[in-house]
């Protein structure tokens, strides 16, 4: 009885682990937006490139040569490349250099395409209690907002901006906990928003900060400039057979080429007077 009690509680937790899983999946697969041209459906991941209207731009354009209907499915870096993982989706664009080079080598991702690239800007307020201006790098940067116990926003969601900001955190040494360290869970312009709101330090991405900096009056670009803030985007192609992997394969080669690129290079350009991405050309310098 007790082996059939064990083997009963066994089966619950391998079934509770089971539907978790399968919540979150099905969580993070919640279409943002179809871009209908007709023709073949493919599912794409990523975050702020469809948040702020980039992948858009490029799903039109890719209809001229392909008509075909793209699903944006809003996730960070981190979802993102899970959901390919599990099958879920045709195609991700990411920034999470180490995690896309892992997936390329166990074999479940293909045709890592380099697209882009932004950089990381530090807001904050303008006042600048912590003293970042003046500071020698990223990292010296964070040490003095951690010294000050200045309200910092992180997304603390493992996407590619976290997984950055905590590289920066391990560089400095620092272990950020605490009051001061305020974790959202959200994706960019949530968080940017939610640092203007309280007055703290945030780490966003150029491309937002582009997009939403009359938004975010309270703040403003504090550090920038350190290598380790350029921030370089990837498209990946699931390896497994998915529902839309052949016109997810023709859109990847497509933003990579000269018409895909030339969206990339000036987007943004007409409704905020500079573009929100460097094409890969230029990203090409910054990858190891």
């Amino acid at each position: 009885m007790a082996r059939n009690l064990a083997a009963s509680a066994l089966c619950g937790a391998i079934l509770a682990a089971a539907v978790s899983t399968g919540s979150v999946l099905a969580k993070e697969m919640k279409i943002k937006a179809t871009y209908d041209h007709g023709g073949a459906t493919f599912a794409l991941a990523t975050g702020s490139p469809g948040e702020l209207g980039l992948l858009k731009a490029l799903a039109a354009a890719f209809a001229k040569e392909t008509p075909a209907t793209l699903q944006w499915i809003k996730a960070g870096s981190g979802a993102s490349l899970k959901l390919l993982k599990a099958r879920k989706v045709d195609m991700a664009m990411v920034h999470a250099p180490k995690a896309e080079a892992a997936a390329v080598e166990a074999g479940w991702a293909t045709r890592h395409t380099l697209i882009g690239s932004n950089e990381f800007y530090i807001v904050g307020p303008k006042a600048d209690p912590a003293g970042i201006k003046g500071a020698a790098s990223a990292a010296d940067a964070y040490a003095r907002i951690a010294k000050a116990q200045a309200s910092f926003v992180t997304r603390g969601d493992n996407s590619g901006t976290h997984k950055k900001e905590l590289a920066i955190w391990k560089t400095a040494g620092v272990a950020p906990s605490g009051a001061w360290y305020v974790v959202t869970k959200d994706f960019m312009t949530a968080s940017l928003m939610k640092a203007n709101a309280i007055g703290g330090y945030f780490m966003t991405d150029s491309s937002t900060w582009v997009a939403e900096r009359r938004a975010a009056d309270k703040l403003a670009v504090l550090f920038k400039g350190d290598k380790v803030l350029v921030n370089t985007y990837h498209a990946l192609l699931s390896a497994a057979d998915t529902p839309g992997k052949a016109v997810a394969a023709k859109f990847i080669a497509f933003v990579g080429g000269a018409a895909g690129q030339k969206v990339i290079r000036d987007y943004g350009t007409e409704a905020h007077g500079e573009a929100l991405y460097q094409d890969a050309a230029y990203a090409k310098q910054f990858v190891h």
